[in-house]
């Protein structure tokens, strides 16, 4: 995924009010950005950190700032929670999921379950066969090793639910882990901060739902899929 103007440079002051960033551009001008992550964004949000931002020129806006990623000093982060499903879209259309080849369409926010919706779903008609991918977004680190979530998520206990309820034999489900950093050496459920969602984890898995975890290349220029990372559970 290719930003469509290369980032802003900049220096957080705060985040507040959950979607909310005040950022010190390097003009000096002070300005605030939508913060686009519900989580609660954990080692990622000190004052005095460099960050990137986005400019729109949708005059109808009210924040024409958007905060893109956060520079850790180990690896740029992508916090766009918003970004996650075409980043994997995108590489997945060109075949660099080595998981999830051979589909023919690609389909968002398709409905399914209790009134939830799937991130993507891949189809081949021919085979007849589906596969209901659901995306998260991780940019937690602790000691290499990326977790999620980084704040306690009902909405992403429910969204295990559905997919084991709807894996079949001829019907694939898979939890796509996208992790928006480089400096991850494997993946875990982060059950310290949300044992429910590591026990939902867990019994999903026992019902054929797949887990994937991938790392990304990050630049104010782009956002690409990497490599998959181990998954330790």
């Amino acid at each position: 995924m290719n930003f469509q103007q290369s980032l802003l440079a900049g220096t957080l002051h705060r985040r507040y009010q959950r979607f909310l960033a005040e950022v010190e551009l390097a003009t000096g001008e002070l300005i605030t950005a939508h913060c686009p992550n519900t989580g609660s964004m954990k080692g990622l949000v000190a004052a005095g950190t460099k960050v990137y931002i986005s400019k729109s020129d949708n005059l109808k806006r009210k924040l024409p700032y958007t905060l893109e990623l956060i520079d850790v000093g180990t690896s740029l982060v992508g916090v766009h929670t918003g970004r996650a499903n075409g980043i994997v879209k995108e590489a997945i259309a060109k075949e660099k999921v080595s998981e999830l080849l051979g589909y023919e369409t690609i389909r968002q926010e398709v409905p399914y379950g209790q009134n939830s919706r799937i991130d993507l779903l891949l189809e081949n008609p021919v085979a007849q066969q589906h596969c209901y991918v659901e995306v998260k977004n991780v940019t937690l680190r602790e000691e290499n090793n990326a977790l999620f979530p980084d704040a306690v998520t009902a909405r992403g206990a429910k969204h295990l639910d559905e997919l084991a309820k709807i894996c079949t034999k001829s019907c694939r489900s898979v939890i796509f882990y996208l992790i928006q950093r480089e400096d991850c050496d494997y993946f875990s459920p982060a059950n310290h901060i949300d044992p429910v969602y590591g026990e939902k984890l867990q019994f999903a898995i026992t019902q054929g739902v797949e887990v994937i975890a991938y790392s990304c290349q990050l630049t104010p220029q782009a956002i690409h899929i990497n490599k998959p990372v181990p998954i330790r559970l």
